[in-house]
């Protein structure tokens, strides 16, 4: 099926339409934050599931009852998508914590105006592309990718559900309400899982026990938290989502972009990356 058929365009983006109906949309526009609520925001594919599983933990200095009786998609909403609408989230105590894909020109009025807490992972966009080609090949709610080199001109150009990765990672850093927001690797979080969670939770004001940064970190190793039904996405239709093709978590690993470029579209991705990226001063760990 084609981008006509599976998609709508939302303030100058695409988004799945099974995912995000209109009546969606129009909830996470007139959504009202409160100042104590968390924000996980990322480009797809760059370490959200991960952080679904991190954070309320964080929240609950150590207590797993959350991360192992409710899907993540219930415990950490996407503030655009239809189960939003379901969940009574203006009924949970502070603070809450929400998960979305916008872009940071795309955040609502309530959003600028009450400033909530910000964790905003970024990823290697080789892998972050590398990851979203299979997974664009597993998911029945997306355009089949086409071929490697096909869907890489459409994640260049930003053709692709959620635009640019480019615009994305350059409109949040470019955001004015630094203070609230906390810029994290997904890297830094493969290399330093503990130093990460303890980073985490300083920001969020939580002063863990090192046994409870230590309980938390191994719990959401890669390899254990794959094995975690309430976040591994295995509860949803295979209808919708066929891990036969392609695990949704699938490697978890940094530089997984390498067993999969060719010489040419190394040399093409590079180029591009370049060219829109030259005016950014932030340093990230991949250049």
């Amino acid at each position: 099926m084609t981008e006509a058929e599976l998609y709508s365009v939302h303030k100058g983006v695409y988004v799945p339409t099974h995912l995000h109906p209109p009546e969606s949309l129009k909830y996470c526009e007139e959504f009202t934050f409160r100042q104590e609520d968390i924000l996980i925001v990322t480009y797809p594919k760059s370490g959200t599931t991960w952080m679904q599983e991190i954070v309320p933990l964080i929240v609950s200095e150590g207590d797993m009852t959350p991360v192992l009786t409710v899907p993540n998609w219930d415990r950490v909403p996407w503030l655009e998508e239809h189960r939003a609408m379901l969940l009574s989230l203006e009924q949970r105590p502070s603070p809450r914590v929400f998960a979305t894909h916008f872009h940071h020109r795309m955040m609502n009025e309530s959003y600028f105006k009450m400033k909530p807490r910000v964790l905003y992972v970024m990823r290697n966009p080789k892998d972050v592309f590398t990851s979203s080609y299979h997974y664009y090949g597993m998911a029945s709610y997306l355009v089949n990718p086409g071929t490697q080199d096909e869907f890489m001109e459409k994640f260049l150009h930003g053709n692709i559900m959620f635009g640019s990765w480019f615009d994305h990672v350059k409109g949040w850093l470019n955001a004015e309400e630094k203070e609230s927001i906390l810029y994290i690797f997904y890297e830094e979080m493969i290399a330093d899982l503990k130093g990460s969670v303890e980073k985490i939770g300083q920001f969020l004001g939580k002063s863990l026990k090192a046994d409870v940064t230590e309980k938390i970190a191994d719990h959401c190793v890669f390899k254990n938290m794959k094995q975690n039904k309430m976040s591994n996405l295995s509860l949803v239709p295979e209808e919708f989502m066929n891990q036969k093709k392609s695990e949704f978590l699938r490697k978890g690993i940094a530089g997984d972009w390498k067993n999969h470029f060719s010489e040419a579209q190394e040399k093409r991705f590079d180029a591009v990356y370049e060219d829109k990226m030259k005016d950014v001063k932030f340093k990230f760990p991949w250049d």
